[in-house]
């Protein structure tokens, strides 16, 4: 199906672009969302004629967008979640945790906004992408972790998923191998029971 972008739409086309999609495509998320229209021979026509207020429109929400963004820039939001001795989660952190940890922070941001490239299965600092507008986006930072102490020190740079491996491998490093004392009272003890059954 030939459509005619209203704006900008991303992996898509610029505003004013005529460009071919899928019937679902543009069915399902274009048409109803008002970000294309059919590219007929009337719709042109009406797009020409609308295309000054559709560009000034534009530009005001790509202002404010960029408003936004110099204020969430850099913002960090922290997701608590459950999660195994390993670091992995018993679940995920979806777009709508992220969405609803902004709006927190003070920003008006929905989940359709938040661009997560794959799932969140385990503790530590990610960073995702919000875009504010089709032209404009940022970078928060999301710190899931299992309490607010344990954010707190994934704030301020320590690794704990490294730290628990290593705990876990001192653990059974001690269990493998007999400490020096253990051993030398061992060997006392049979040297004794050598001694009295030579008697």
């Amino acid at each position: 199906m030939q459509v005619v972008l209203l704006e900008r739409v991303e992996k898509l086309g610029q505003m004013g672009d005529v460009v071919k999609v899928k019937d679902g495509f543009a069915r399902n998320f274009l048409l109803p969302r008002k970000k294309a229209l059919r590219a007929t021979k009337e719709n042109m026509v009406r797009f020409e004629a609308q295309r000054a207020q559709l560009e000034a429109r534009n530009l005001e929400l790509r202002s404010e967008a960029e408003k936004v963004q110099g204020k969430i820039e850099g913002l960090t939001i922290v997701v608590l979640r459950q999660a195994g001795d390993t670091g992995q989660l018993y679940g995920s952190v979806n777009t709508r945790d992220i969405a609803d940890g902004i709006t927190a922070g003070g920003f008006s941001v929905n989940r359709n906004q938040v661009a997560l490239e794959h799932p969140i299965k385990s503790i530590g600092l990610h960073q995702v992408r919000v875009a504010l507008h089709p032209e404009v986006s940022s970078t928060v930072t999301v710190n899931v972790a299992r309490s607010e102490e344990e954010a707190a020190r994934q704030a301020a740079g320590e690794d704990l998923t490294r730290r628990d491996r290593d705990e876990d491998e001192e653990i059974e490093a001690a269990e493998f191998f007999e400490s020096e004392e253990l051993a030398a009272a061992a060997e006392g003890e049979d040297a004794e029971t050598d001694a009295e059954t030579e008697a």
